[in-house]
Formats: C-alpha cells, structure tokens, sequence
C-alpha cells in the first residue's frame, strides 16, 4: 500500500467525516491538497471566483445538512478571503472546517511573500485554529478541528504550508475518534421542578421561538396547547415554528409584525425557547422571563432572567409538558390572536393588493408572487437588507421549506454564494436567490461559477438602484440618503452574455410569467426585475424624536406593512378560536 502523504491523509479524513466537496480558489501553496482531492474517489473540488463565496457556500451546506462542510484558501490573501464568510458560518452555528494554506514552513516569522498568521487570524471566528509546522501533528490536529466543528456546531481552521503538505504522513491512526450526530440534552430535574412552578404560576404565558425549535415544532405545539399561551418567533425561528401553528401571533424584531411584541410584553411570563434574540429593545422589562437553550454561555446575555435551563428545547419540552397544570382560560391567547389578526389585516392591502399595473414595480408584490411561485420545498437564500424584509414578510414556512440567510452576521452579498452551495448540496431542489442588487453585484463573479457547474440556481435580483436598507437607515437618522445610489444596470444582459438565462422585467403584468419561466429553465436563470426604489420609506409625520431609536422605531413603525398569505393564516386561526 502506497504511503500517503499529509495532503492526502487530510483529505481522506474530511472523506470519513461525511464532506462530499470542498470549495475554494486553486494557489501554489494549497495545490498538494487540490491534487489530492482530484485523486480521492468521492471527493470533489469547487472551484469558485472568490474565496468568501466558497466559505458561504460550504456554510449553506453545513446549515442545510447539520453535516460538516469544507473550504480552502491559499497563502495569505486567498485565506484571508475566506473571513467573512466564515463568520457568518461560526455564528450560524454551520459545522465548517477551513483550510488556510500557508507560505513555505521554513519562511514563517521572516516577513515572506505573501505571510499572515492564519492561525491567529481566524481565532475570533472559531472553536480551534491551528497551525500543522510538523508531520507528526497528523492526524491528531486534523482530528480536533473535525471533533469542535461537529461538536461545538461552528468554524475550525487549519493551517497548513505547501511544504508540509507533501511530506509523509504518520503511519496509522487516521480514524475518527467520536461521532457526528449531535446528543439530546435533559435539564437537571431541579431545574425543570423550578420551571414546572413558574408556568403553574403565571396566568398569561407567552412563548418566543428561535432556531433552536427545529424538530421540536410537535412539542412547542403541545405546549402551547397544554398552556393557552400565543407563540411569537424571531426570523431564525420562523421556517421551524410557523406553519401548522394555530397559536402564531407573529414575528418580533426589527422586521417585526403582528402581536408578537405585545404578546411578550403583555404576559406575566415569557419563555425564550431556543432564541439568542439580540435586539434587547424589544424584550420587556417587567415580565418574569425564563430561558431555554442548549448553548449554555447564552442564558441571561439579552435579558435579566427569572430562570435560565440549559437543554435542547425538544426533550426539555418532552419532560415539562406532562408535568404543568393545563390552564383552562384562552382570554389572554385568543386576545393576542385577534390583536395579531387585525394588524396583518391593516397592514396587507396597500403593498400586494391592486397594484399590478403600478411602476416601478412594487418589490412586495414581486416577494408575494415568488412566494406563491415557488416549490413547496424550496430553498431560499436572502441577502442582507431589504431582501430580509421581504422574506420575513411574504415567505410562507410550510416545514420543507428552508430559509437561509446572513441573520446574525449580516452581511451582504451572501445569497448568492450560499445559493450555489445548496444547490451543489442537491441539483434536484429548487434554490432561489432573493438578490438585492447592491448584494449580487458585489460578488457577481461567482454567477459564472453557477453557469460553469450548470446549476440550477434561480436568482432574483430586486434592482431599485440603490442600498435600499442603507437609505432607510439614513433617512430614519433624519439624514439625506448619500453614497447608496448605483446606475441603472441590465442584470438580465449579464446573465445572458454569462451564458445563463436572463429576463428583465419591468412592469407587474410579467413578474409571474418571468419568475415560471426561470423556474421551468433547465440550468441558472436569473430574473431581474426593476422594483421601486422608495418603498417602504419613512412615512411624512414620523418626526425627528419619534424615530431617534432605529431599533424601536423602524421595526415597529416604518417597517410595518406587507405581510403575504400570513394574514390568511391569522384568519383560519381566528376561526379556531372557540365562541363563548
């Protein structure tokens, strides 16, 4: 049997983990490792045009699967390109391990070509970053980053020169030494005995659900129905808690709407289920609140807390439900479910109703269409800006569907780059990219990488000319949009001469007759449609000291407005609502 060497040993381990491809952009330091998967039987190499879009998209993949994915960047600039998408993976949580290559092993701390410290650098965006100078590291090193990606659910980086690459790896021991599937943690019965007595307690409970409620929707459900309490969720939370769920009132946040926000202030006890809720304006001051989390370092960060219980939100569920008292009054729930029904109702007519033959085009009318449009099990990436407002308002969770984004990290130009990630992850599912074109523009590039790969990918570029979010924030801080405005561009042009399928669309009246077109195009499609570049403006009579705080104001007055088939949704669930 040929003895391998480092790169091969690598790559052959990130094999036994589950990683099916890695991306990234080929460089003299990194290609032992290229080579190496060009020889390995099931793994492949995505060569990207840009080293961000290869960490965005292996955190797609990471997000989509719970699996580990994989990226790579050579020496210096190549690696340092991989940082901010590798933020974003860390902070979502996505399983990813980063290959940084490094300059020639001899020339480190000498002021060489192209030298960083990649072990040092991406310290602040990982669970482990290490640096391989030795053979005799493997495979331990290699092991470890796999084993805190997988078990501590985020980013590890190893370095590893060009030089060391190609040396001989140790013989024996490149085996995996824990599993991959994450462990169900329990509340410690003292915990889940205080928790019992707070809910027995309080006469009014509400619950507010983040990302940590995936594959507890059945549980949350129990709950609340034992409870009588109304069930709000963040933007993460909304894919996983949503539909099928007779208890919603809405959505807080900054892109807050309906009940949501009164709801948890109206309640004598809040419980944050699975949530790491950054914006603290929004939670109350005055309500015991309660904590559940499997990330144990994230109770009582946002809010004071009566209780923190540290475990997944599923099996503390599982223990708690049958031991509460069920509550008998649906007052403060039904209120909350009205409440929640005439806010969508005041909200919805004036952004999707009646407006087909208004230009420009409004891009709520387009979000709405695309939500209808769209496969039941579609996968949608959304840039960071006003994209987000339209996911969160008109995107209908049906629990196949998937909604992927730069939530916490907030970047731009990510939903394109996690597009082709899921799209490599399954060429058979739909995958939508709701593009702003300030977000598409900044790594267009890698469209030619969807076309080169021919994936699927369908992009949906909402082109009003300019950083939408970027004006509305100036003009909230009472300043004249500046530096925000790009020149009126022909995206549908590019896409065609890119050799993919591009429409434009300019009036309403061919928005959907665009979107099934692209959708029903074999290969990348992208639909670019002219939107107005004032929607959702600050309205007139919001004056200077009403809008002093973006955070309260702009989630909870400017941003009001739209809000898809969720309105249909209020309405069944008020029809469930008992009669006296």
């Amino acid at each position: 049997m040929t003895k391998q060497n480092i790169a091969e040993q690598y790559v052959d381990l990130l094999a036994r983990a589950g990683v099916q491809r890695m991306y990234g952009v080929v460089g003299d330091s990194l290609n032992p490792v290229v080579d190496a998967v060009r020889r390995h039987r099931s793994l492949e190499w995505v060569q990207v045009r840009h080293e961000e879009v290869a960490a965005f998209a292996a955190g797609a993949e990471a997000q989509l699967t719970g699996r580990l994915a994989a990226c790579a960047g050579s020496c210096g600039p190549g690696n340092l390109h991989l940082v901010n998408g590798l933020y974003d993976a860390h902070r979502s949580m996505a399983p990813v391990l980063a290959l940084a290559a490094q300059i020639p092993s001899g020339e480190i701390g000498t002021g060489y070509f192209q030298e960083t410290h990649p072990d040092r650098l991406f310290a602040e965006c990982s669970h482990y970053s290490e640096l391989i100078s030795s053979p005799r590291q493997m495979p331990r090193v290699v092991q470890t980053a796999i084993q805190h990606a997988v078990g501590r659910r985020g980013v590890s980086v190893v370095a590893l020169s060009g030089d060391v690459a190609e040396e001989a790896a140790p013989h024996g021991g490149a085996e995996l030494s824990a599993g991959t599937d994450r462990p169900s943690v329990r509340p410690a019965d003292h915990e889940l005995a205080r928790l019992r007595e707070l809910v027995d307690a309080a006469g009014k409970v509400t619950l507010f659900c983040g990302r940590g409620v995936a594959g507890a929707h059945a549980e949350v459900m129990a709950f609340a129905e034992k409870i009588k309490a109304p069930v709000g969720h963040a933007l993460r939370g909304k894919e996983h808690i949503q539909y099928d769920n007779p208890f919603d009132v809405g959505m807080s946040g900054l892109l807050g709407y309906g009940a949501a926000y009164d709801a948890m202030h109206a309640c004598d006890l809040l419980i944050l289920l699975g949530t790491d809720f950054p914006y603290s304006h929004f939670l109350p001051r005055n309500v015991k609140t309660v904590q559940i989390d499997i990330q144990p370092e994230r109770l009582g960060r946002r809010t004071q807390l009566e209780l923190g219980v540290w475990g997944d939100v599923r099996e503390t569920l599982r223990s708690l439900t049958p031991a509460v008292r069920e509550k008998t009054s649906r007052r403060f729930l039904d209120r909350m479910l009205h409440k929640h029904a005439h806010a969508l109702e005041k909200a919805i007519g004036a952004y999707t109703h009646d407006v087909e033959s208004l230009t420009p085009i409004h891009p709520e009318y387009v979000a709405s269409v695309l939500d209808e449009e769209a496969a039941d099990d579609a996968v949608f990436t959304v840039d960071t800006g006003m994209c987000c407002v339209w996911a969160a308002r008109y995107l209908t969770p049906n629990g196949r569907r998937r909604i992927l984004g730069s939530f916490v990290h907030g970047s731009m130009a990510n939903a394109l780059p996690q597009a082709i990630g899921a799209q490599f992850l399954d060429r058979g599912r739909q995958v939508v990219s709701l593009s702003g074109d300030g977000g598409f523009s900044m790594l267009m590039g890698d469209f030619l990488t969807a076309v080169q790969y021919d994936l699927p990918v369908k992009v949906v570029v909402f082109n009003n000319s300019s950083l939408g979010m970027v004006d509305l924030e100036m003009m909230v801080d009472g300043l004249p949009p500046h530096g925000t405005g790009y020149p009126h561009t022909n995206y549908a042009a590019i896409a065609t001469a890119a050799g993919a399928h591009g429409i434009r669309v300019e009036t309403p009246g061919e928005v959907r007759g665009a979107l099934r077109e692209a959708f029903a195009h074999d290969g990348p499609a992208l639909v670019d449609v002219v939107t107005d570049p004032d929607a959702l403006a600050v309205p007139p009579r919001t004056t200077a000291g009403q809008i002093s705080g973006f955070a309260l104001s702009a989630g909870r007055t400017v941003l009001t407005g739209g809000v898809g088939r969720m309105a249909h949704l209020a309405r069944t669930n008020l029809r469930n609502v008992p009669r006296p």
